[in-house]
């Protein structure tokens, strides 16, 4: 359970950066992957992307996003809506994954 006292927008960014894409070895926030968040009372809904299509994570890195959101107090369901507009690309990847991942441009 999460404290009371932070943003709850807050507590949700820090949640998603600790899910990590097991294939990339970095969290899905820093990748670039999150979209958007919003709270609507007991609801959580995340958009998000993949980095393509076919990512064979899939289902480990949303069942991931769900899992560590439903550790909120006061929340009762976790959406992620997964989009594949705009499509991803290593642009809207942190500095600081870049770095990590070698990806330099």
């Amino acid at each position: 359970m999460t404290t009371q006292l932070e943003n709850p927008e807050e507590i949700v960014w820090r949640l998603l950066r600790a899910v990590i894409d097991p294939e990339l070895g970095c969290n899905i926030v820093d990748l670039g992957l999150i979209y958007g968040v919003a709270i609507e009372g007991k609801t959580v809904r995340v958009t998000m992307t993949l980095s393509t299509r076919g990512c064979p994570m899939h289902d480990a890195i949303t069942s991931g996003v769900k899992r560590m959101l439903a550790t909120i107090d006061g929340i009762e369901m976790v959406e992620v809506n997964l989009v594949w507009e705009p499509v991803w690309n290593v642009s809207m990847m942190s500095e600081t994954a870049r770095r990590e991942l070698g990806c330099f441009f």
